[in-house]
């Protein structure tokens, strides 16, 4: 069986790196494989019905992807029982890594819209997640999809229950949702069973916020909040990482290095500055348990069905110069900031202050000076000085426990 297999390689995994790895994912965004793969067939293995795509060669919408699902959780829960029992790895947390959309009411004054919202919440990141919390799908799901939803036996729910050691958020972006009054129920998917439809502008014609590289990313900080306090409120405050967070532009493959300035990346500093500032927040005024921050990507890197057409990274690739590595100025800042981060905190509120101010001018400081320069050679040489380690991820000390 699938989780039979899952469990022997997650074993080798544990056996060949688990003195030296303590932090584990068992599933990476887990719904896109579910419903990309076997829902809309956008990506592999490509199933889904003809009536969500005619040139389907097989596949069945609004079922199979439930199935997979199910099997990836009992795959999971396979493998934290094989995990639980290897003594040689030091400290060790595993999880699964999930990507939520956060989700605001089309029209905030229609119930069913805020309804509607809830809705996708539970089929976003409770599908995963609340199995490994209370050992079921949630409610909404179970009522919406029927007997098209499988279950679990006792002895499963038991096994899913406390599967997880932290919850990884994946964080890009949020969309307004606008319930779907009628719905075929002879053609289900699983955007239908929701009962929605995800809208890129509210009732009155207006965005969520600055859209960023892609069609579906918008720079919405809040969202990012809201996931956190909705996880604290809904599954009893967990220990959070956000396992990927960061922003995408479209890249003009045509052009080489020198042609544009791709190290003035200002979007993407603004919207990971804007995230790390909402975490702040969620930790300091929500009392959210979050305690560590990934940045996607330090590297330009292939997108799924984007490819190398959308950048991510904190470096530059130039794809027409033997892939030469290129840090932008947002690696630059994230060095600076990391930098702060690791110095003696003080307990007095002035120097914590002064610490602040200090990261805000240097940001500032940071963005008029490259935006005044002309010169993109220049500007890369003074990258290169001080970013030669830059990190990506950040752990914070002072998260609630």
């Amino acid at each position: 069986m699938t989780q039979d297999d899952f469990r022997d390689y997650a074993s080798l995994c544990f056996e060949r790196f688990g003195d030296r790895v303590s932090l584990w994912c068992t599933l990476n965004e887990p719904w896109v494989y579910s419903v990309a793969g076997y829902d809309t067939g956008r990506k592999a293995p490509g199933r889904c019905s003809k009536y969500v795509n005619g040139a389907s060669v097989a596949g069945m919408s609004g079922y199979e992807a439930y199935i997979v699902s199910h099997n990836m959780l009992l795959a999971h829960a396979e493998a934290v029982q094989v995990f639980r029992k290897c003594d040689h790895i030091k400290n060790g947390q595993i999880g699964i890594a999930h990507n939520p959309l956060w989700y605001e009411p089309y029209d905030p004054s229609d119930p069913d819209d805020v309804e509607g919202c809830n809705r996708a919440m539970d089929f976003m990141i409770g599908w995963h997640h609340h199995p490994t919390a209370y050992g079921d799908y949630p409610d909404t799901m179970k009522k919406s999809v029927g007997d098209r939803l499988p279950s679990f036996t006792p002895e499963q729910s038991k096994k899913l229950i406390g599967s997880c050691d932290y919850v990884g958020i994946n964080y890009y972006s949020s969309l307004f949702v606008k319930s779907i009054k009628h719905v075929d129920p002879t053609q289900p998917t699983w955007r239908t069973d929701q009962g929605v439809d995800w809208m890129k502008t509210n009732i009155d014609g207006k965005q969520i916020a600055k859209q960023g590289g892609s069609e579906w990313s918008f720079t919405y900080p809040t969202g990012l909040r809201n996931v956190l306090k909705y996880m604290k409120k809904n599954y009893d405050n967990p220990r959070i990482l956000i396992t990927e967070n960061g922003y995408g532009e479209v890249a003009d493959q045509s052009q080489s290095l020198f042609m544009y300035n791709p190290s003035i990346d200002t979007e993407r500093l603004e919207y990971i500055e804007g995230h790390i500032h909402a975490i702040h927040q969620a930790i300091h005024e929500d009392g959210v348990r979050v305690e560590g921050y990934y940045v996607w990507s330090l590297l330009d890197n292939f997108e799924w069905n984007s490819g190398y057409g959308v950048r991510y990274g904190l470096y530059y690739i130039d794809y027409k110069d033997g892939l030469r590595r290129y840090p932008k100025m947002s690696a630059l800042w994230l060095k600076e900031f990391l930098k702060f981060d690791q110095e003696d905190e003080s307990s007095s509120s002035s120097a914590e202050s002064k610490k602040e101010e200090k990261k805000e001018s240097y940001g500032k400081q940071l963005l008029h000076s490259v935006q005044d320069s002309g010169a993109l050679p220049a500007v890369l040489g003074s990258l290169f000085v001080v970013t030669a380690t830059v990190g990506t991820s950040l752990f914070f000390k002072g998260s609630n426990n």
